[in-house]
């Protein structure tokens, strides 16, 4: 057996191990029935993929717009099979469910989903679901607010600062072009 044979054995067998052990590690991070249980309590409780239900009444809308004004005669025929064919495919609505409780479940603990849980079905967290895209764009509201005034405060203690200093500020011998 020549020596390149011999290292292409040699690659191969450690290749083999490799993906061996790869595929017995990413079976060891399957979650448990208990843990994808709680993932899915959680992301039931906090709503995470209701944003997400209009995904398939506007596909089948955009699509139904795109072929009719491709056939306007056939308008009828094209609006019952979009309406079927979307209807059959809700079914597939449990995929996206069935991921997102993987995606929490590699994320948090059983104990930290069971919090969530507990916190978001509370009156206090259904609030924070209500009220958060509120509050939030309140938040950022203010927070616009607020930069401007430390900004333009920050600017006018400066030059106060550097009039103080050095006698003049900056502003004072720049000319139009460079202001």
């Amino acid at each position: 057996m020549s020596m390149a044979l011999g290292v292409r054995h040699c690659a191969l067998a450690i290749a083999a191990v490799a993906v061996v052990s790869l595929g017995a590690s990413a079976q060891a991070q399957e979650p448990s029935a208990e843990h994808l249980a709680a993932a899915r309590a959680a992301i039931d409780a906090i709503n995470a993929t209701d944003q997400f239900d209009a995904i398939l009444p506007n596909a089948a809308q955009n699509l139904k717009t795109a072929l009719i004004q491709t056939a306007p005669n056939l308008q009828e025929v094209i609006s019952v099979t979009v309406d079927e064919t979307a209807i059959e495919m809700a079914g597939r609505r449990a995929d996206l469910e069935r991921e997102a409780a993987l995606i929490y479940a590699k994320n948090f603990s059983v104990d930290e989903l069971q919090s969530i849980t507990t916190f978001y079905s509370s009156d206090a967290g259904k609030k924070l679901i209500e009220s958060g895209p509120i509050v939030t764009r309140e938040l950022l509201q203010a927070a616009e607010v607020w930069s401007n005034g430390i900004s333009r405060d920050l600017s006018t203690a400066t030059e106060k600062a550097l009039q103080a200093t050095v006698g003049e500020t900056p502003t004072e011998g720049a000319t139009a072009d460079t202001q």
